[in-house]
This record gives structure tokens, sequence and C-alpha cells, in this order.
């Protein structure tokens, strides 16, 4: 099995999961051009997964549809997900090129956004990223984190494959959060050398996120009592200091 990230866009990732004999599947293209290059190394297309709506997710679904018509689009219970072929929800999994996924429902970001999770592999979208997790455009912190919450629970050994090239960015933001986190700061050390080297920083495992990731670590003191530092003020509960975390790291400037 191959899995390997599509670079799009800015810093965007299409996933693409490959078998050894070439077949695959690819999820949240939001432009084309990644996967037909893809293709022409060799991909074989069985099919499409896609987390949320958003354009840089699902923009390149038409462009794909039209050279491969009647391709599987498997993608959440919202309409504004056009292309869709099938939609799906917490608790049903989704079989694709002899692959079997668990969906799980991640609201949060978007209110209709899911994961894929089988293969040792999460495709998490906007959810969760390497040392950071999405903005709250449509959920509330309650529901991030829970969604998180929910992700944080899969085995160790879970690749986390989210949407965006994220990781150096989110290493800053979570040293200013728990500086002496010794786990933290070699990966913030290998996040900067990949990139210099040209290379994805992801995907991470689902253990090392625990241990470096504060919007996992809500309920560790450390970062607890840095999030009310950062509030001056005392912290009501954990969806407070989640909220109060996802706040601050908003208005965060290096």
């Amino acid at each position: 099995m191959r899995l390997r990230p599509l670079h799009a866009f800015e810093d965007n990732y299409v996933w693409a999961l490959q078998d050894d004999a070439g077949a695959g599947l690819v999820v949240d293209p939001g432009e084309a051009a990644p996967v037909f290059a893809a293709v022409a190394e060799g991909l074989a297309l069985r099919g499409i997964l896609l987390t949320h709506h958003h354009h840089d997710h699902i923009g390149g679904v038409a462009d794909l549809l039209a050279r491969w018509p009647g391709l599987p689009v498997v993608a959440p219970h919202d309409d504004r997900i056009t292309t869709a072929t099938r939609r799906v929800a917490a608790g049903e999994t989704v079989e694709m090129n002899g692959w079997v996924f668990e969906v799980h429902e991640i609201p949060g970001h978007t209110v209709s956004h899911i994961a894929f999770h089988g293969q040792q592999v999460l495709f998490c979208g906007d959810t969760l990223f390497s040392l950071g997790c999405g903005r709250l455009f449509e959920g509330t912190p309650m529901q991030m984190l829970d969604s998180l919450d929910r992700l944080a629970a899969l085995p160790d050994d879970t690749l986390v494959c989210c949407g965006h090239e994220y990781t150096v960015a989110n290493a800053g933001f979570a040293l200013a959060v728990e500086p002496d986190n010794a786990a933290l700061q070699r990966r913030g050390v290998e996040a900067r050398r990949l990139r210099l080297e040209g290379r994805p920083t992801v995907p991470s495992t689902l253990a090392d996120e625990r241990a470096c990731n504060p919007f996992l670590r809500i309920d560790v003191p450390a970062v607890r009592a840095a999030v009310a530092v950062h509030a001056d003020r005392p912290l009501a509960d954990r969806v407070d200091a989640f909220a109060e975390l996802r706040r601050w790291k908003d208005g965060y400037r290096a």
C-alpha cells in the first residue's frame, strides 16, 4: 500500500492511497491537476472520498468525473456537495478498492464534516492538523472538542492525514502554549527540517499528536495553566479552556 499527499494550491494536500497493483482512491481533490498527474504516474483511480464542502477540498471533483464518469464519490450529508454519489454518516462503513473505512462525524470546522478511518489511516480533512486543529467556521467549541476527543481515542499508530501543510506555523503556537514539552520541541525541529528539504511534514501519528498537539492536550495541567494566564481569568471547564485556546490561536502572530 502506498500513501502520499499530492500538493495542491498553496498548502493543500490531496491524499492518494494506492495498492500494490496501482489501483486506489483520492481524498479531498480541491483541484484535479495533481490527481491527473498521479494517474499519469500509474494511479488507477477507483473512487473519491470527501470530508467537507469547502471548495479547496471538492473543487476538482467535477473535472475528475468529466474524465471518469461513474466514479464513486462518497461525501457527508451536505447539499453543498453536488457531486456526491453516496452520502454517509457516523457508524457507516465505506468499502472502496477492497479497503474498508469507518465514518466518523466530526463537526466543528463545518457542521457536516466527516472523517474516514481504516487501513491504519485517518483522513480528517480540516478538523485535526499536525500540531493544530481547524478554525470553527460553523461549529461550536463543544462540538470541535468532542470531535477531537473521538479522533484522539483512535489507535496510537493511526496515520493522521490532514488537508493542509500547517505544521511549522502550528509548532510556533504550540510552543508558545507549552514551551517545556520536549516531544513538541523535537517535532518542531523535525518539521522545519522537512520543509527545508521540500518534503511534507505529514502524515504524523496519533501518538505524536497526543504528545505534542495542544488541542489534544487541553486536560494537561501545563496547557490549561497557560490558557488561563492568556485569558487572564479562571477557566470554567474543559470546553471553556478549549474555546480560549482556539481564540488564542486565531489571534496568534509569531
